[in-house]
């Protein structure tokens, strides 16, 4: 009864947004590192310097300031876009507001790096368009003084503090990964359509966009982002991360996967309280919880059914509160690249039935089989035999004509931005 409970509070969660015939529009957001361009350990206050910076040269708001009273996320009234550190002062994050084109978002952020970067460069450091910071074992790790991101760094260190040996040992990873993400409306007619296609080609996501080698490190990917969220606290039971494991057959089928992932925080008159991880479907179960606050102090609490309106899965192929299928599987990409990987997504959803049908019979299938989180490692590995290469390039070749045709079809010229994708299988 309580899995019933908490299987139709999810379907409420994230059902009630979806439009059976929406609006195409397109969310972008971007992380980056900032770095010192001395390879020395990144200046926190020249980046909190940033923002004060931003709010006159860009004509932005203070939407939200830390403890110390500083501004740490930016808000524009004119187009709602948002700048904001991202769990460290280290990394800067812009979300753009919804648009109808990419070139919409492409414009601003090219003024938005043009400020940017003069304004760093005054202090010898800057954004770059790389997955993990290169110094993130000079930086400050420390979170952005807030409770929100106090309490996920504290749930990310769960691993060491109660040994699970699972988990790698860098809880604070949040601090300094970077990702390339997509957000675009869906419909409760197509959700599980578009969460199946694009589960299916993360293998030529990896192979594309992977941008995140992680230095002093023995592992055998070009994706580190992968493993620091597969083998931490987010990644305790598989259905909460990454790529699914399976497609689903139905939307019944689909909110049985997800009430596998996590619940890990709640609030109590207004205090963060965080745990071990829970099944979502065995939240309701427990009689009680014992948590902690954000001072690690040890809290009974009582699981009550409005407790999962704090649920987030981490999946590949996220579906959000918003009405929207958030793609969050892409590092952070060159500056010269960033919107491919918009291009790439929309183009493939605007171009749906011939993205099915590619999916249904390709040789890359038949070959290597469909397990997807095993493929999406093979071809993140850092070492890829000339066979398999050959097979990839060749499908993404395919994927990619199929959204240059999508991106086409939209007559506004957004193909022109898989040019870097093509010239990378060339």
């Amino acid at each position: 009864m309580e899995k019933k409970y908490a299987v139709e509070f999810l379907k409420e969660r994230y059902l009630n947004s979806l439009k059976e015939d929406p609006t195409l529009f397109i969310g972008v957001e971007l992380e980056f590192p900032i770095v010192s361009k001395k390879q020395e350990a990144t200046n926190i206050e020249v980046c909190k310097s940033l923002f004060v910076h931003l709010i006159s040269d860009l004509g932005f708001e203070i939407e939200k300031y830390d403890d110390d009273n500083f501004p740490i996320q930016l808000f524009s009234k004119v187009n709602e876009d948002r700048i904001l550190f991202e769990v460290s002062y280290t990394t800067i994050e812009i979300a753009f507001g919804k648009v109808e084109h990419i070139q919409e978002v492409d414009m601003r952020f090219q003024r938005y790096l043009s400020v940017i970067q003069s304004y760093l460069d005054r202090y010898d450091h800057e954004i770059v368009g790389i997955g993990v910071n290169p110094n993130w074992d000079k930086n400050d790790n420390s979170p952005v003084k807030t409770d929100r991101y106090r309490m996920l760094m504290s749930y990310l260190a769960l691993s060491e503090k109660e040994g699970f040996k699972q988990c790698h040992h860098y809880p604070q990873y949040g601090a300094f990964i970077c990702g390339n993400q997509v957000q675009l409306d869906v419909s409760r007619s197509n959700y599980i359509k578009v969460i199946n296609l694009f589960n299916a080609i993360e293998p030529v996501k990896a192979y594309l966009f992977a941008n995140s080698r992680f230095k002093d490190s023995s592992w055998n990917t070009s994706i580190s982002r992968d493993v620091f969220w597969e083998k931490s606290m987010h990644g305790l039971f598989e259905e909460n991360v990454g790529v699914n494991s399976r497609e689903f057959q139905s939307e019944e089928d689909f909110f049985d996967y997800l009430s596998n992932s996590a619940l890990f925080t709640v609030q109590r008159k207004g205090e963060i309280y965080y745990f071990p991880p829970i099944k979502v479907k065995d939240y309701m179960s427990f009689a009680s919880i014992t948590a902690y606050n954000l001072q690690g102090e040890t809290q009974v609490i009582f699981p009550i059914i409005n407790d999962l309106e704090h649920h987030r899965s981490y999946q590949y192929q996220d579906l959000t509160t918003r009405g929207t299928i958030e793609f969050r599987s892409v590092c952070a990409q060159k500056f010269s690249e960033t919107f491919s990987v918009a291009a790439f997504h929309l183009g493939l959803l605007t171009n749906l039935d011939a993205f099915e049908n590619i999916i249904k019979s390709n040789r890359f299938y038949d070959v290597l089989g469909r397990d997807y989180k095993f493929l999406r490692k093979k071809f993140s590995s850092i070492d890829i035999s000339d066979e398999d290469e050959q097979l990839v390039n060749d499908f993404a070749r395919i994927l990619l004509d199929c959204a240059y045709e999508g991106l086409s079809r939209r007559k506004r010229e957004e193909e022109n931005y898989l040019t870097p994708l093509y010239e990378k299988l060339s």
